[in-house]
C-alpha cells in the first residue's frame, strides 16, 4: 500500500521504464493531478489514478506502467 501522504507537490512522476511522465500538482482524491506547465503536459492538467503508483521513493513517484502506457491512460478531466 502506498502512503499517499508521502506524495508532495512538484515531485516528478516517472514510468516503470524511467521516462518522465509529469510533475505533481497535487493529490485530488484517488488521482494525482499533474501540472499543466510541465513540458510533457502540452498545456493541460492530466490525472493519473493512484492505482498506477508502484512506489514513492528517492523524491519521485514511480508508476507500475511505462511512460507511454501512462500517457495513453491519463485523463484530462
Amino acid at each position: 500500500m502506498i502512503d499517499l501522504s508521502s506524495i508532495k507537490e512538484h515531485m516528478p512522476v516517472v514510468g516503470s521504464d524511467g521516462g518522465h511522465v509529469g510533475t505533481i500538482d497535487h493529490l485530488d482524491g484517488q488521482r494525482i493531478k499533474l501540472t499543466k506547465t510541465d513540458p510533457a503536459a502540452g498545456g493541460h492538467h492530466h490525472f493519473i489514478h493512484v492505482d498506477s503508483i508502484a512506489a514513492v521513493e528517492g523524491g519521485e513517484v514511480r508508476l507500475n506502467r511505462t511512460t507511454a502506457e501512462a500517457k495513453d491512460e491519463w485523463a484530462t478531466a
